[in-house]
C-alpha cells in the first residue's frame, strides 16, 4: 500500500510537471513575433533607437512566473516604444531555491532538500522566457553571467556556519538578507512557522543560500550597468525581495507590481511592495477628491459585486450564502446579541516585519484575542477564517482553526468561528456586528465605507487614513475592546471619508489593462493582443499611467473619476 502512494506520487508530480510545460508553451508565453510582424521593420528601428533612452531592468528572474512574463514583456515592449532601452534578468538554474518551487511539488521533500529545483522545475523555465525575450530584442542578462565558484564557496560558507535559528536576523552589508529567506521558506511550506518540521531547517537553508546568491548577483549587475529604474512582481520573497533591497541600497529606482482584485487592473508601487506602501501611501492622493453621486454609486456598486466577485478575477465563493436565518442555524450565533467580528488573513503569506504591528503575528494577535473574549460573556466574538486558507494559490498547511485548537481545546460558549471552507459571506455576516477586528485584511476597506466600525491590529491598508480605529500596542488594542460595545456607528463624515478613500484604493490604484483577460489554469490572465499600436504613446489611459510612473516616478493613480466609463 505504502509503495502504491508512493509510485502515485511520484506519478503526480510528473503529471504537474507536463501540465506546466503544456500551459508555457500553449498559453503562457505571448507570442511577440505575430505580435509585431506587420511592424517588424518599425519595431528594429525603435529598438536602435532606443539604446540612446534611460535603461530599465525587468528582473522578471523566474521564466516559469507565467502572470510575470505576461505583463513584464508588454511592459518592455510599451516602455521601447517610449524610448527606453530594455534589459531583462532571468535566473538560469543558478540557485538552490526561488519562488516557482512550493511544496506542493514535492511530495518527497528529501528530493527537494537534496536537488532543489535543479533536476525539474527549472527544466522549464529559463529557455523559453529567454527565447521570448530575446527575439524581441532585448539584452537578457543571467544569474551565472555574475555568479562565479567563489560567490558558491561563500554562500556555502555563510550559511553553513550560522545556525538556522539565526538566519532569520542575518544581514549582509546591511541588507535583511535573512528575512527575505525565511519568507521564501514560508511561502515554499504555506506555513507561518517551520517548528515542528523535519526539514524545515534544511529548506530554509537552500532559501539563504539563494538570498545570498541573488545578493552577489545583483550587486554586480548594478555596479556593471547603469540603470535608471528596476522592474519586477511581488517585490518579496526570493528573489525579488534581495533585488528590491539592493537597488534601494544603490539609489535605483524600484517598481514593483500585483494583479489587482479588479479584472484586467494591476496594482504599481514605488520603491517597495504594496504590501508596506499602501499603508504610508499619502493621504493627499484621495483626501480631497472632489466627491459626487456619481463616484459614490460607482463605488457603492462594485463593493456589492463583490459580495459575488462579479466584477474581480479574484474570488473565493462560488455560491455565498446570505441568508441569515441559515447562517445563524449553521454558525449557531445569536444576532440580536451584540456581536463583534473578527476577520484573520493567510498566515503564510507575506511574512515580512512591519513596525505598525500591534502584535509580534497574526497567531499571537489571535488567541489574545480570543483569550480577552474568554473574559467578556456580554459579547460575542465571531471569527471568520479567510477562505484563502484552501482555495488560494498555495493551500495553507497552517489552518488558524487548528492552531486555535491547541491551546482551546473548547472554545468559550460566546466565541464561534467559521472555517475557510464555508460558504457562508463574510460581508453579510460581518454587516450583523457592532464592530470588526482586523489584521491585515483588505476588506476593513469595504466595510468601512459600509458604516461598520473597524479596529486595526497589524498591517490593513485602511490603517493611517482618518477611517479606522488603529491598535500601536497591545496596550491600545485591549483599551480599544474595552470600549466595545460601541454605543454609535461611524460619523457620516467619516463614512463619506472610507468611500472616498475605498474609490481610491480600487478604482485608482488598481489600473485597468484592457488587452489582459483572465484564464484559468494558466496563470490569472493572458494577452489579447492584435499589433503595436495598441501599445504605442497615448493608445491606452492605464498602460500610459503606468510607463509614466516607471519612466518619470510619477505616481501610479488612474484618474478613473474623469471616466467613469473605464
Amino acid at each position: 500500500m505504502i509503495s502504491r502512494l508512493k509510485e502515485f506520487l511520484k506519478k503526480y508530480q510528473i503529471i504537474r510537471l507536463i501540465q506546466r510545460s503544456w500551459i508555457a508553451k500553449t498559453t503562457g508565453y505571448p507570442n511577440w513575433s505575430k505580435i509585431i510582424k506587420k511592424d517588424k521593420g518599425d519595431w528594429e528601428k525603435i529598438l536602435t533607437s532606443s539604446k540612446e533612452g534611460p535603461r530599465i531592468l525587468i528582473a522578471t528572474s523566474v521564466g516559469s512566473h507565467l502572470s510575470g512574463i505576461k505583463l513584464e514583456s508588454l511592459l518592455g515592449v510599451a516602455l521601447t516604444l517610449r524610448g527606453a532601452e530594455i534589459h531583462v534578468l532571468l535566473c538560469d538554474s543558478a540557485l538552490p531555491a526561488c519562488l516557482a518551487c512550493d511544496v506542493t511539488w514535492y511530495p518527497k521533500q528529501e528530493h527537494f532538500v537534496k536537488y532543489g529545483p535543479l533536476k525539474d522545475l527549472c527544466k522549464n523555465c529559463f529557455k523559453p522566457a529567454n527565447k521570448m525575450f530575446t527575439a524581441l530584442g532585448f539584452q537578457v542578462h543571467r544569474y551565472s553571467d555574475f555568479l562565479f565558484p567563489k560567490d558558491y564557496e561563500k554562500a556555502e560558507q555563510i550559511a553553513s556556519n550560522l545556525p538556522a535559528d539565526e538566519i532569520k536576523h542575518y544581514t549582509y552589508e546591511g541588507l535583511p538578507v535573512g528575512e527575505h529567506a525565511l519568507a521564501g521558506a514560508l511561502r515554499y511550506f504555506a506555513s507561518a512557522s517551520l517548528e515542528g518540521n523535519p526539514f524545515g531547517k534544511k529548506v530554509l537553508q537552500r532559501y539563504f543560500k539563494a538570498a545570498l546568491l541573488t545578493t552577489f548577483m545583483i550587486q554586480k549587475l548594478l555596479k556593471k550597468y547603469s540603470f535608471e529604474c528596476t522592474l519586477f512582481h511581488h517585490g518579496i520573497y526570493i528573489p525579488q525581495g534581495i533585488i528590491g533591497e539592493v537597488a534601494r541600497k544603490e539609489k535605483v529606482r524600484v517598481v514593483n507590481w500585483n494583479p489587482a482584485y479588479r479584472k484586467k487592473c494591476f496594482i504599481f508601487s514605488h520603491n517597495d511592495t504594496y504590501h508596506h506602501t499602501l499603508m504610508s501611501e499619502s493621504i493627499s492622493n484621495w483626501e480631497n477628491l472632489e466627491w459626487n453621486i456619481q463616484l459614490e454609486n460607482q463605488i457603492m456598486e462594485y463593493l456589492k459585486s463583490r459580495w459575488k466577485g462579479t466584477e474581480d478575477w479574484i474570488w473565493f465563493h462560488e455560491r455565498p450564502k446570505f441568508d441569515i436565518d441559515k447562517i445563524t442555524k449553521e454558525v449557531g450565533v445569536d444576532f440580536t446579541k451584540p456581536c463583534i467580528g473578527m476577520l484573520t488573513n493567510v498566515m503564510w503569506d507575506a511574512q515580512l516585519h512591519y513596525p505598525a504591528n500591534a502584535f509580534p503575528n497574526m497567531l499571537d494577535w489571535i488567541l489574545k484575542t480570543i483569550d480577552y473574549f474568554s473574559k467578556r460573556p456580554d459579547l460575542q466574538l465571531l471569527i471568520r477564517v479567510h477562505p484563502a486558507e484552501i482555495r488560494g494559490t498555495l493551500r495553507s498547511r497552517q489552518p488558524i482553526a487548528e492552531e486555535i485548537k491547541k491551546k482551546f481545546s473548547t472554545l468559550p460558549k460566546n466565541i464561534f468561528i467559521i472555517p475557510p471552507e464555508s460558504q457562508v459571506s463574510t460581508y453579510k455576516v460581518m454587516l450583523q456586528c457592532n464592530a470588526v477586528i482586523i489584521y491585515g485584511t483588505k476588506t476593513g476597506v469595504e466595510l468601512s465605507s459600509l458604516g461598520i466600525p473597524v479596529i486595526v491590529a497589524g498591517e490593513a491598508w485602511i490603517r493611517n487614513k482618518g477611517i479606522t480605529f488603529d491598535a500601536s500596542s497591545v496596550e491600545t488594542y485591549f483599551q480599544l475592546l474595552d470600549r466595545l460595545p460601541l454605543t454609535h456607528g461611524m460619523k457620516e463624515e467619516t463614512i463619506q471619508r472610507a468611500r472616498k478613500y475605498a474609490y481610491h484604493f480600487f478604482f485608482r490604484r488598481m489600473i485597468p489593462l484592457p488587452f489582459m483577460e483572465a484564464i484559468s489554469g494558466a496563470g490569472s490572465f493572458k494577452l489579447n493582443l492584435q499589433n503595436l499600436k495598441e501599445l504605442r504613446p497615448g493608445s491606452t489611459l492605464g498602460l500610459e499611467v503606468i510607463c509614466n510612473g516607471i519612466l518619470n516616478g510619477t505616481e501610479f493613480i488612474y484618474p478613473s473619476e474623469q471616466n467613469h466609463s473605464l
